[in-house]
């Protein structure tokens, strides 16, 4: 693919253009997508106007945005060359994944893993980190025994965990994947609810199911957790044992105390991956409870092989108010 800048030198003031030409007119049409959405969706977030000429794409605008918008598009094409689709959660990847230079501030942790595409192979999809920060944590995730993903809601914490987790078990790293929650109720009274414990818990536990969903085919699942090679369990469930050939994930790790937190932490056995998560600013424990996330944090900075990943609402990767609504929380708990 040839990719030429036409750029008017006499007059420094006027809008310049960047001219992509590509080759393959099929890919093309998926590139801009039914009744051209995907370029409307790059011209509407980037501030650019995007026309096409045939087989080029005219990209138009400032300089910054229009240099961000013709790496977009040469990313999506070529991803299209490899045979996958694109589809808005490419786009908003790549989007993510192409910052405008004069805003990007990566720390170590995020420029330590610049360059390269990460992916990770579950049976049902192919999953990939849509931000710097999601995709230093897969890194992380692969390359260390123990890994904390900590940040707001939305982040993809525990999704990439679980899907991490299922590529390990399907390749033969691990034997099976224990997921596990503290059952605290977020903030109200459930009362009694009725049926067996499994009815009890599940409620509680749902949102790793959703998980797991995403990456095994129902009845597949359903035979792992049948077989008691993928267990789902509340978090005073894991006491007295060792997790050994395991991948576990502590999930809403927030709302741990500090004496389950040392618990759950010790049941790591040999040949197992241990990721615990949260998000300091949802705590449900009892008003005057420690947050055993916030110690272990504190304790365990400094241990070699301990890695710790942090994100922030610019790695919201749900409904864009989200990451909106996060950042006015995060504003009116600052001080004055």
């Amino acid at each position: 693919m040839a990719i030429g800048a036409l750029n008017d030198a006499q007059d420094q003031t006027a809008t310049h253009e960047v001219l992509l030409e590509f080759p393959d007119n099929r890919l093309l049409i998926d590139l801009c997508g039914e009744y051209d959405r995907n370029l409307a969706d790059i011209e509407q977030k980037l501030g650019v106007q995007i026309v096409r000429r045939g087989n080029q794409l005219s990209v138009m605008g400032e300089d910054s945005a229009r240099e961000q918008a013709a790496g977009v598009l040469t990313a999506l094409y070529d991803r299209l060359e490899t045979g996958r689709s694109v589809e808005s959660g490419d786009i908003d990847r790549e989007l993510r994944m192409n910052p405008d230079t004069d805003d990007a501030e990566p720390d170590g942790q995020l420029q330590m893993f610049r360059g390269g595409r990460v992916e990770i192979k579950t049976r049902k999809k192919l999953v990939e980190p849509r931000t710097e920060a999601q995709k230093a944590y897969v890194h992380s995730l692969f390359e260390n025994e123990l890994a904390f993903g900590i940040g707001p809601a939305g982040t993809g914490k525990t999704y990439l965990a679980v899907a991490v987790g299922v590529s390990m078990f399907i390749t033969g790293h691990v034997d099976r994947i224990i997921l596990s929650r503290p059952a605290v109720e977020a903030g109200e009274k459930l009362g009694y609810l009725p049926g067996d414990m499994k009815d009890k818990v599940d409620p509680y536990m749902q949102p790793l199911y959703d998980a797991l969903n995403d990456f095994l085919p129902g009845k597949q699942l359903a035979k792992l957790i049948e077989d008691k090679r993928i267990e789902i369990a509340p978090l005073a469930f894991m006491r007295g044992r060792t997790l050994s050939n395991a991948f576990v994930v502590l999930d809403e790790a927030q709302n741990a105390t500090t004496m389950q937190m040392k618990m759950f932490l010790t049941r790591l056995g040999e040949g197992s991956r241990m990721v615990i998560t949260g998000d300091r600013s949802q705590v449900d424990l009892p008003r005057g409870v420690q947050s055993g996330l916030a110690d272990a944090e504190r304790l365990l900075k400094s241990i070699p092989k301990i890695s710790f990943n942090y994100f922030t609402a610019r790695d919201v990767v749900r409904h864009p108010l989200v990451a909106a609504i996060i950042e006015a929380y995060d504003a009116d708990s600052e001080p004055a």
